[in-house]
């Protein structure tokens, strides 16, 4: 049996647009600015701050130097944190399925846990999947 071309390109066509993930809803993308703002304010370490002090917006959770260190030394203290935007490196590392892993694991792709200060998060996968649709939403 043949099936005539423009059936079978419908067919190949539907099967990938199936296969990509459905896109993040405004819902979606506002709980996981609410989980990363508010909740695990991820700012505090991942922004860096303008000279007044107020978060520099043009550098959103692009990484900055902790202004922070601990009395005593600890092991694997980072005193920089990364762009944890979907543009930087890490997000190139780790994909959509690493970051999932590390929100709700609290270990990373490689299955290792964060160097300190990070808390290990071990979020639900909705609440770890918006706070994922949140950062892909950052340029």
């Amino acid at each position: 049996m043949t099936f005539p071309k423009t059936l079978l390109l419908l067919a190949a066509g539907s099967t990938l647009l199936l296969a990509q993930p459905p896109a993040a809803s405004d819902a979606q993308i506002e709980r996981g600015r609410y989980l990363t703002v508010e909740v695990g304010r991820c700012q505090e370490c991942h922004s860096p701050r303008l000279e007044n002090r107020e978060f520099d917006k043009e550098r959103w959770l692009k990484g900055a130097v902790l202004e922070y260190a601990p009395i005593q030394p600890i092991q694997g203290w980072h005193k920089t944190s990364p762009d944890i935007t979907s543009t930087s490196r890490l997000w190139k590392r780790w994909g959509d399925a690493g970051m999932l892993k590390f929100l709700t694991t609290g270990v990373n792709p490689g299955g290792h846990p964060a160097d300190a200060p990070m808390p290990a998060y071990k979020l639900k996968t909705e609440d770890a999947e918006a706070v994922i649709a949140y950062l892909k939403s950052l340029q």
